[in-house]
Order: C-alpha cells, then structure tokens, then sequence
C-alpha cells in the first residue's frame, strides 16, 4: 500500500464480502478499507451489488435532459429552489476558484415532502426535488439514487469498523441527510480559457463520496502534492473520504483534494455525496485525541455544507449579500481539509 506521499494510483478493493457471511473475508476488506482511507483517501470499489441497468438509466436520463434547449432546462434552475435543488448552468458554481467551472448540472437529494418539517421551517438543504418533464426522468434517477444510498450506508459501516468501532457507530446520524447527488455534464469547448477546469481542485463536504464516470479528467493530490490521474474502471465507483471523516477521525482518514482538468471529450460525472443528517454535530472522536486536544474544532454537518455551498454558487452568493440568508456562525471556509491545508496555493493550482 502506497503511503500518504508516493501513491501514483489508486488501489481497487472489492468489497462483495460486505455482504456475505465470511467473518474473515469481510475482515480483511475492512482493514483495506481503513488502510487506504488512512493513508491516501481515494480508492476504485468493485463488488458492490449494483445492477449495471441503474447506472445505465440514470446515464440515458442525464443526456434526454441535458441535450434539451438551454430555456427548457432553465426552468428548474436552481435558483427556484429554496433548498438547493435543480438546474445548474454553466457559469454558476465558482466554488472553489475564481474561474467558474466549465460544467453543467442537476442537483438532487431524498426527495421529502413540500409539508417535511425541516422544509417548512426553512432548512436550506432539506425538502423536494424539482424534477424536469422529461419522460422516465424521476423514476430512472430516483432508481439509482436510492441504490447507491444503500451502498453508502454498507461503507459507512466498513468505516466505522476499520475505525476499531462497532459498525453501528455512525447508523443514526443518518436518518435524513442531505447526501446529494449530481448528475454533471462536462461538454468539450475548445474555446474554454486555458486555465479553465471542469471543476477546481477541492475536497468534499461530506462524510465520503461515491462517483461514476464515463470518461477520464478526474486528478487527485497526492502527499507530495502532485496530481494523479483517475482513469474510469468498469462499473467501478471511485471512492474519497470527505471533510466529515476528516474530522471525526482528527485527521487520521484523508479528505484528499481532487479536480476536474479541462477535458478533451464530451463527459458525464455521477458523484453520490453520502452525508450525516442536518443538525450531526461532528467533533474528532475521544479515541483519536488521547491527552492531546483535537486538531478540528466541532461542526454541524449540515451548516458545513451549506456554509460552503452558499460561498460557491451564484444565485447564493447574491442572496447573502443581499442579506436574504446568512452563512452560519462560524462557517467554514473553501480550503480548510486535506491538501488544501497542507500544501496552499500549490492544491489549488
């Protein structure tokens, strides 16, 4: 296993005894699991159950949408949402640099009820989808969405036990998150500025991430500082430790930072943001800190990925300095985790 400052790929872990009765084959893919997460933060993950067809229908649902007229899909842009929810053009997400990303997206989450009680008193990142009239959209989306969740929630529990915990430990943080998934289309422009990216280099909000890709642009920050490339494997997900982990472990998991280069070919971008619920408060855990006091000050999950979201996106921005929402007391800022706080401006670049 490569250490923090020489990995040059990624390890590919099979995690099919996940869901099987080997106590020592299901050991050993745990301690993979903690290894990797421990000392690089990325890894390719095979075996994990899902039936190709949902990948495949969420992959026709993403192209019927985004081919259709810029007016079209305008009309669940997100900025009609109160819960960040919908369309996302390109220009509008600046999230983690001053060029904005050369993307286009549609951003979704469990899909609650217009009468939830969070979305009714004003959660930002709670409530319904705003779905688009394209036929077999919600259905083939909503198929997969719910898929990977059940994948997110067999990892979450591998996690716990490579922590030397019991596998429930984190189970009833996660009764309503806000794990959002991005259905994200990359079109090939020549004509992009040169130092234009897909999206800017970064580390993930959330507890971790589960991303399906059609095409190759994904780089990842080694210890060195160096970008390593991410190719696509075959019905493989791409896994990487978020913020959450980052500092519930006080820093022992690596929220590694990672980009998209500018791409030399049409490409869709399927990650998973698996999360905690809104109001988790996430502090490094007693086991990791000894005597010692801890290296991350406590934060609420959810008031995390808002605070960042609402720094990055246009339509936010403008409503915070028109002071219709405020940032949370204390809000993050863009760079704090992984990379971004060990090598500066070199992770951003």
């Amino acid at each position: 296993m490569a250490t923090p400052g020489d990995f040059t790929s990624l390890p590919v872990i099979d995690i099919s005894p996940l869901f099987g009765a080997d106590a020592a084959a299901k050991r050993k893919v745990v301690e993979a699991l903690g290894e990797t997460a421990r000392n690089i933060g990325f890894l390719y993950v095979t075996g994990h159950g899902m039936a190709p067809a949902l990948f495949d229908g969420l992959l026709a649902a993403a192209k019927d949408f985004f081919a259709r007229p810029l007016d079209e899909k305008m009309r669940v842009h997100i900025g009609n949402s109160s819960n960040h929810r919908g369309y996302v053009p390109v220009g509008e997400e600046v999230i983690y640099g001053g060029v904005p990303d050369q993307k286009e997206a549609y951003d979704l989450a469990q899909d609650l009820p217009a009468d939830d009680v969070d979305y009714v008193a004003g959660n930002p990142m709670l409530g319904p989808n705003q779905w688009p009239d394209v036929p077999g959209f919600r259905k083939r989306v909503g198929a997969y969405y719910d898929g990977v969740m059940a994948v997110g929630r067999t990892l979450l529990r591998a996690f716990a036990e490579a922590l030397g915990q019991d596998q429930s430990l984190f189970d009833s943080y996660v009764t309503k998150p806000p794990s959002q998934l991005r259905l994200v289309h990359y079109p090939f422009n020549p004509d992009a500025p040169g130092n234009a990216l897909g999206i800017s280099p970064h580390t993930d909000m959330e507890c971790f991430t589960l991303l399906r890709v059609t095409a190759p642009g994904l780089e990842v920050m080694n210890g060195k500082g160096d970008w390593i490339d991410v190719p696509p494997v075959e019905n493989a997900f791409v896994v990487n430790i978020g913020d959450m982990l980052e500092i519930w472990t006080n820093g022992q998991f690596v929220a590694t930072s990672h980009r998209v280069r500018k791409v030399k070919e049409e490409r869709y971008s399927f990650p998973l943001f698996f999360n905690v619920d809104y109001d988790t408060v996430v502090a490094p855990l007693p086991c990791f800190t000894g005597a010692d006091a801890p290296k991350y000050k406590p934060v609420k999950a959810g008031e995390h990925l808002f605070a960042v979201t609402a720094q990055g996106f246009v339509y936010l921005q403008k409503r915070v300095a028109a002071g219709l929402i405020a940032l949370p007391e204390g809000a993050s800022g863009t760079h704090e985790f992984g990379q971004h706080a060990r090598h500066g401006d070199q992770a951003r670049a």
